[in-house]
This record gives structure tokens, C-alpha cells and sequence, in this order.
């Protein structure tokens, strides 16, 4: 009897404990970027989508094609897209497979498909490099438009370094970065997207994915309407409008200058001048969005770890400091290593095709586990060898870029 009395008071204590981190977690999720508000509409996952996708690689994309060549490199755009937009269907759709239960975040569906500990650790480090790699080019990007558009209309600005340019839009991250949650950025994330139709290394320009569980979060869901049916109206709309830019941006940029189109398409324009500036700093206002919508998962990783593992209080004073800290880390290596071109090809080959182009493929193949010769089992396994060739092919020629531009780049020139 004594032993049943002690099994039965252990058994209730675990269940409080259980309890009692179940509420922890419900009180630290309202407090997070991702999960404090999901009051989220389908449109603002549009322009969430094409803030995402519609970055700075669409700079590099006529600069791609003339590298490929037309047939080649217009190839590689559309058939990236249908795989991209393949697999961010798929995310969409695994958001949500498990009933009464939302994945939020990225790495906590790799640790429902791949195991706790494997699946955090293959999924995170990956999504990490996305996110602070893409802010880090959007550091640099803003800064450079910027400076273009400023040297542009005012010949006094002339004298100004690039390096101040970048430490001008560092100084806006730092008063941006303090909006609470994604849903407080909609007007930042919405002017981004209509500069993008203006604007309007491929892996690259197809990096939105490790945000989109992320931005699902902030949909509102319940068993009569799941958050997967708004997500994916606004992911297509989104995706329309990628298209769209994509297509006219590398088209247009590889016809007027063929050859001789530079890695940012913009700088190789010359004439007229007031079309030139207005374009950077179009460039400049959208990529000011981009960088947030890509720094808010980091965020809520920072503040999650902060407040769980190291048990601070949540609140301001820990938003303004691990946020700001962030910001200046990322400036700082965007000063120091301006490299536009080689950056994009780099990063775009490393990382970002794991997470948008096969990641997604393989977690499906693992949980859903298709017939095999079915559809999607044929075409996840052809998105994985595609996203994998980038992979192993892609970062060599960015490294290449990257050598080349170092030996003639001073530090914070």
C-alpha cells in the first residue's frame, strides 16, 4: 500500500509540473514575436510572402541569366519556382497535420519529423544561417542603395563612404526591431512588397521559406477553418506576384545590357539619372521591411532562450538589449564584408536551398510517407536532387566572387 500511496503522490506531482510548464509555455508564447498575436488576415501573409521572396536576389537575377544564358537562365527561374512553391505548399500543409497541434516555428517541426534533439539540431543551424545570412546581404544591400541613390541627386553626398550609408540603415533596424510581433510590422512588411513592383544567385531570391511557419503562426485557426487555407490563398497571390518580378526584372535587365550587367542590376544603369535614384531607394525602403521579416524568427529564438534557459524576465528591457544587439551584430559584418554578388551566390548555394528547395520535400517524404511513383513522391524526390545540385555547386562560384572582390576592398570603405 505504501508503494501505490508514493507511485500515486509521484504521479500526481509529474502531472502538476507537466501542468504547471505547460502554463510557462503559454504565457512565454504570448509573449513572443511569432505567437503573441494571431489575429492575422490572409493578406497579410501575401505581403509577408513577397517581402520574403522578393529581395535582394532579384537584383542578382539578370546577372544569373547572363551567366546561363537565355534559355538556361530562364529555365532555372521558372522551374525554381514551381519547386519552391511545391514545397512551400508542402509546409503550409505540415503546419498543421498533426491535430490540436500547431508547429510554429521551423525547428519544432523538424523535431516532430526528425526526433527532439536530431530534429531540432538539423533544422535550426540551417534556418539561423538563412535568416542572419539574409539579414547581413539586406545590411548591405540598404546601405549600397542607398548610397546610390544619394550620389545620385546630391553630388555633395559624393564624399560620404558606403560604410556610413550601412550604418545609417543599422541605425533604422535598431528602432524597427522593437515592433513587438509580426503582425505590428504589417505596414512596415506591406510598403516592402509594393516596392518590390518596382523592382520587378536564384537560390537566393527564392529564400522565404524559413520564415513561412513563422508567419502561418500569426493566422488565427480552428477545426472548422485551419490556418492552412488562408496561408495558402495569400501564398499564391504572393507567389503570382514573384513571378511576375522575377521574370520582368531578369528579361528586362539581361535584354538592355546583356553581358555587361553587373551582380545588382541597378548599378549598371546610367541614364536617367532621377530613375536611378528613385529605383535604390525603392530598393532601400523594401529591403528595410526584409530585414525585419527575416530578424523575427531570430527574435523569438533569442528572447525564447533567454527567458526559458537562462530565466529572464521577459519584458522591454531584454527585447531592447538581445534585439539591439542583433542589430548591431549584423551591421557590423555588413560594414566589414560588403561583397554583394559573391554574398548572394555563397549563401544562396550554402543554406537557403536546403530550407526552400528539399528540406521541406524530405520532411514530407518522412511524415506523409507517399506511395512510392505517386506525384509526390516523384516530386519531392526531384526538388531534393535539384536542391541539392545548388547546394554543392552554387557556393563555389560565390566563393569565387567573394576572392576576387577581396583583393581590391579596403575595410569600411
Amino acid at each position: 500500500m505504501h508503494d501505490k500511496e508514493v507511485s500515486r503522490v509521484e504521479s500526481g506531482n509529474n502531472s502538476n509540473d507537466a501542468t504547471a510548464n505547460e502554463q510557462i509555455d503559454d504565457d512565454l508564447n504570448r509573449w513572443l514575436p511569432i505567437t503573441a498575436s494571431r489575429k492575422a488576415k490572409w493578406w497579410y501573409s501575401t505581403f509577408h510572402n513577397v517581402t520574403a521572396v522578393v529581395g535582394a536576389g532579384v537584383l542578382g537575377l539578370p546577372y544569373a541569366v547572363s551567366q546561363l544564358g537565355w534559355i538556361p537562365g530562364i529555365g532555372m527561374i521558372i522551374i525554381s519556382w514551381f519547386v519552391t512553391l511545391y514545397s512551400l505548399w508542402q509546409l503550409v500543409n505540415l503546419h498543421e497535420h498533426v491535430p490540436g497541434k500547431r508547429f510554429d516555428r521551423y525547428p519544432e517541426l523538424g523535431k516532430h519529423v526528425f526526433g527532439l534533439k536530431r530534429g531540432y539540431w538539423i533544422v535550426m543551424p540551417q534556418q539561423m544561417i538563412v535568416q542572419v545570412a539574409s539579414d547581413i546581404v539586406y545590411m548591405v544591400t540598404g546601405g549600397k542603395s542607398l548610397k546610390e541613390s544619394m550620389h545620385t541627386m546630391f553630388h555633395w553626398s559624393r564624399g560620404i563612404k558606403q560604410t556610413y550609408f550601412i550604418l545609417f540603415f543599422g541605425v533604422l533596424q535598431l528602432i524597427l526591431s522593437q515592433a513587438p510581433n509580426f503582425n505590428s510590422l504589417k505596414v512596415v512588411s506591406f510598403t516592402a512588397a509594393v516596392m518590390s513592383l518596382s523592382l520587378g544567385t536564384i537560390a537566393f531570391a527564392f529564400a522565404g521559406h524559413s520564415v513561412a511557419l513563422e508567419i502561418q503562426a500569426t493566422i488565427p485557426s480552428t477545426p472548422e477553418k485551419p490556418s492552412k487555407g488562408p496561408m495558402w490563398r495569400g501564398v499564391t497571390v504572393a507567389y503570382a506576384i514573384v513571378a511576375f518580378c522575377y521574370l520582368a526584372v531578369a528579361a528586362s535587365g539581361f535584354w538592355a545590357f546583356g553581358n555587361l550587367v553587373d551582380d545588382d542590376v541597378l548599378v549598371t544603369l546610367k541614364h536617367p539619372h532621377w530613375l536611378i535614384a528613385l529605383a535604390n531607394f525603392m530598393v532601400f525602403l523594401h529591403v528595410l521591411g526584409s530585414y525585419q521579416v527575416f530578424a523575427m524568427p531570430v527574435f523569438d529564438m533569442i528572447e525564447c532562450y533567454l527567458v526559458k534557459k537562462r530565466r529572464f524576465t521577459p519584458g522591454r528591457p531584454l527585447r531592447l538589449i538581445a534585439r539591439s544587439i542583433y542589430v548591431v551584430v549584423t551591421m557590423f559584418v555588413g560594414m566589414c564584408f560588403p561583397f554583394f554578388g559573391g554574398l548572394l551566390g555563397f549563401f544562396g548555394g550554402l543554406a537557403f536551398s536546403s530550407t526552400s528547395f528539399f528540406l521541406p520535400c524530405i520532411m514530407w517524404l518522412v511524415s506523409q510517407k507517399p506511395k512510392r511513383w505517386s506525384f509526390h513522391w516523384i516530386a519531392s524526390w526531384l526538388s531534393i536532387i535539384i536542391g541539392v545540385s545548388i547546394t554543392v555547386l552554387a557556393p563555389i562560384g560565390g566563393a569565387r566572387t567573394i576572392i576576387i572582390s577581396a583583393k581590391n576592398y579596403k575595410f569600411f570603405n
